[in-house]
């Protein structure tokens, strides 16, 4: 399935536009990873691990949209939106919440 963050798909004809779709996950960061990115912080440098959680919850938010387009029919997704949000005691909860429209496109 074609997921794209553009309105169209240069080559291909959107025949049918079936509606908004989204994939939702929230998951939390544990205490250890909290430390070691303290101390990155700290001494400077990239938070892999963080980096590591916000891609994975990036993909299942991601997979979670394309898996609810399909089962309603569409091939695509356009116009996709990302979106990242801190939730819960502290902030100490990411959530990512990937939507877009799903459509079917002509072969």
């Amino acid at each position: 399935m074609l997921i794209t963050t553009t309105p169209n798909v240069e080559g291909k004809k959107i025949v049918k536009y079936i509606g908004l779709v989204s994939g939702e996950t929230i998951i939390g960061a544990n205490f250890i990873r909290d430390i070691f990115a303290g101390i990155r912080d700290f001494v400077g440098g990239r938070s892999n691990s963080y980096e590591k959680v916000l891609r994975e919850a990036k993909d299942t938010a991601v997979f979670e949209m394309q898996q609810y387009a399909a089962s309603i029919g569409a091939n695509a997704v356009v116009g996709v939106d990302l979106d990242y949000e801190t939730v819960g005691k502290g902030g100490s909860m990411l959530m990512v919440t990937a939507s877009g429209t799903a459509v079917v496109l002509a072969d």
